[in-house]
């Protein structure tokens, strides 16, 4: 039986456990892993066999798939991806259909990411009506209206991230369209950046601005005075993020099959128009184990077994998967996607008294995800031979699956497994978190009275060595990696410009930055004491 902590059991029921017609409870949570493994291993041609795999790592917290697959497997929504990437045209029919789709989408729990970068600035012509266009920020509003009323699966939010590249003439207004952090509030935003731009920005030359319609529509801006404005929202609030689509599409490992200009709303999955992706994590703390001289290291049998059955297990769902429209469900068989990545990862340093700050962390880094990238894809080419290359890889890669990994932000699953967050740090050391409409769960019970001078929290580590970590988990990453740069409140603005260049340099896809005070959110800091959260958010 799967050892769910109190506050784990919580979540469970309000968002994973089947209900009744009235709302109640009529699952146990081990019920639940038991309907996931079965429902996943019926694909299978020994399912009895594969079944208790798949059932042996849920049980024991090692991994957990993505919360749509847990949600909806073996009952009849169906629908198992965490995200989608949907294409948006300059067509006002095309545009509508797009915010159709994501609202179908987010009622059966997924989340979406649009590139609003094909769509014509504000105030140019349309030639059908000669009237003038009002440029992709008004139609960011439809998009969110909607997502507004639909709630997913009747228990998660819908999410959006909105891309727009750094050469539409519209940026200033999309960098400044979240100035007003009660806007756009179903949307992250992030600028579509190149490593073009940023040399531009440091020699202080001029850049080109370009209407997507009619290319001959275009103006210089100083590169300069932009990237200081994109900087200065950022301080400000948070947003834009920053992705950087050079590297992303340099990185494709199918690039016949179109290029990247999108990702998912969490930003760790960059994916073509039309395509879905089925995430999962391992919590590799849990596979720390004491050696002879009492020291810990990693149980490399275990990881490789776990690996293995973790990449069948999402490669499963693909086939699984009930989509919501055709289009998607070609696109991503076509393909075969999936995303494995890690959670727990402060405490595994925490165990082996390694501050997340250092050199050696990095290396840790670097080994454990180069071991899970190199396993993965030996089994994801094994798995091919057996059951048939991805579709689209015409003896090219010669695997399963397009690509294999993927650093998510665990927020929910790393609170079921009992680890922290993704590749995180410890938030702080005494911290509550509001969620699921007032449910409030203390996140830092664990911790509380650990002296080791390892236990180092966001706050304690300088954006360089966040962006450090960032990167050497990137080097093994296929898709992307979910990570927040976190900042004092009284960091120079410049901290944020720094950090981009150094992220850019270091083969980072993209960068989510938060600044200490200035945004409300359910988490709560506590020097003496846990207190409530007034209204469910607190200031962090």
């Amino acid at each position: 039986m799967a050892d769910f902590s109190d506050g784990a059991k919580k979540i469970l029921e309000q968002r994973y456990l089947k209900k009744d017609k009235d709302g109640k409870v009529i699952e146990k949570p081990d019920e639940m892993l038991d309907r996931v493994a079965t429902f996943i291993a019926s694909n299978e041609k020994q399912p009895n066999r594969w079944k208790i795999k798949f059932l042996e790592m849920m049980d024991a917290l090692e991994f957990l798939p993505n919360s749509p697959t847990l949600m909806n497997a073996g009952r009849e929504l169906g629908q198992l991806s965490a995200c989608f990437v949907l294409p948006v045209e300059d067509d006002l029919a095309a545009i509508f259909e797009a915010v159709k789709q994501s609202a179908l989408i987010h009622k059966t729990g997924g989340g979406t990411g649009f590139s609003f970068s094909r769509i014509r600035p504000k105030n140019s012509i349309v030639n059908s009506t000669a009237g003038v266009a009002s440029g992709p920020v008004s139609f960011m509003y439809a998009f969110d209206a909607v997502t507004e009323t639909v709630k997913q699966g009747g228990v998660r939010r819908g999410a959006n991230l909105g891309l727009l590249s750094i050469t539409h003439p519209d940026i200033v207004d999309f960098i400044n369209c979240k100035k007003d952090v009660t806007k756009l509030q179903n949307f992250n935003i992030s600028v579509g950046m190149y490593g073009k731009f940023l040399e531009l920005a440091r020699e202080d030359k001029k850049h080109w601005l370009v209407n997507p319609i009619n290319r001959d529509d275009r103006r210089q801006v100083s590169a300069k005075d932009l990237f200081e404005l994109l900087c200065q929202n950022i301080w400000n609030n948070g947003e834009p993020g920053v992705i950087f689509l050079d590297t992303i599409n340099n990185t494709n490992p199918i690039p016949y099959m179109g290029r990247i200009e999108a990702c998912n709303p969490c930003g760790e999955n960059p994916l073509l128009p039309w395509e879905s992706c089925n995430l999962g994590s391992i919590d590799i703390s849990k596979f720390l184990v004491k050696t002879e001289d009492k020291e810990y290291g990693i149980d490399v049998g275990k990881l490789e077994r776990v690996v293995q059955t973790a990449v069948r297990f999402l490669d499963n769902v693909i086939d699984m998967n009930k989509y919501p429209r055709t289009k998607i469900a070609t696109k991503t068989k076509q393909n075969r996607k999936i995303g494995l990545g890690i959670m727990g990862w402060a405490d595994y340093l925490l165990k082996l008294g390694v501050r997340y700050d250092s050199e050696e962390a990095i290396q840790h880094a670097d080994l454990i995800m180069s071991s899970v990238k190199s396993i993965a894809y030996k089994y994801s080419e094994e798995l091919g031979r057996d059951k048939g290359f991805f579709p689209s890889d015409g003896g090219r890669l010669k695997r399963r699956n397009a690509t294999l990994t993927t650093i998510a932000p665990t927020g929910t699953l790393s609170m079921l497994a009992g680890c922290s967050s993704g590749i995180e740090p410890i938030f702080a050391k005494e911290f509550t978190k509001t969620v699921l409409g007032g449910v409030k769960l203390d996140m830092s019970k664990k911790y509380r009275g650990d002296k080791s001078k390892a236990l180092v929290t966001a706050l304690d580590i300088s954006p360089e060595y966040h962006i450090k970590m960032q990167a050497a988990f990137q080097k093994h990453v296929d898709n992307a990696v979910s990570k927040t740069i976190n900042l004092p409140n009284d960091a120079p603005v410049e901290e944020i410009s720094k950090g981009i260049h150094l992220a850019y340099s270091l083969g980072c896809k993209g960068l989510t930055f938060y600044r200490y005070g200035t945004r409300e959110a359910p988490i709560e800091i506590s020097t003496e004491g846990l207190s409530e959260c007034e209204n469910g958010k607190c200031q962090i």
